[in-house]
């Protein structure tokens, strides 16, 4: 079962209620009791699975930092232009990586779609590949001794 795209977009409070969020921000971060409850409106409290206190915890810290969180299900179906965008890559790239086999896809119609946990798996790989390969770069530059070379400071005469 696949869920169609539905982006569910929460902006920053306004300036007023700032200072709110940022309280409960600091509180969360802070938070210790083993059990997070919500309380409604009504008094009822509702015990939070921890799954759900944590991906709470990354919306308030976010928006206390004056930034709009989005929501998506890991199941949604992605358009290449949506993923690209997501990557932060050109539609042409993304493109070349599905037709490499780097990110699964599949075909709706005429059209590729990719689901959002792939690209997610996909963005993870990648980071991990680039720090990898960063390390051990920095393993062989001190290795060879041309680390030293870079600590010096490069005047223009």
């Amino acid at each position: 079962m696949s869920a169609t795209l539905e982006e569910r977009t929460v902006l920053p409070p306004d300036e007023p209620q700032r200072p709110a969020v940022e309280r409960l921000a600091r509180a969360m971060a802070n938070h210790t009791d083993p059990q997070a409850r919500l309380i409604g409106p009504d008094g009822n409290q509702i015990d939070l699975p921890d799954a759900v206190y944590v991906a709470l915890r990354l919306v308030v810290d976010a928006m206390s930092k004056g930034m709009g969180v989005t929501i998506q299900p890991s199941n949604a179906e992605l358009t290449t232009q949506q993923a690209a965008d997501l990557l932060h890559i050109s539609r042409p790239t993304l493109v070349r990586l599905l037709t490499a086999g780097k990110i699964p896809f599949h075909q709706v119609g005429r059209h590729r779609r990719i689901y959002l946990e792939d690209l997610l798996h996909y963005e993870e790989t990648a980071r991990h590949d680039r720090q990898a390969a960063l390390a051990e770069l920095s393993r062989e530059s001190a290795a060879d001794g041309t680390d030293d070379e870079s600590d010096q400071i490069i005047t223009r005469h």
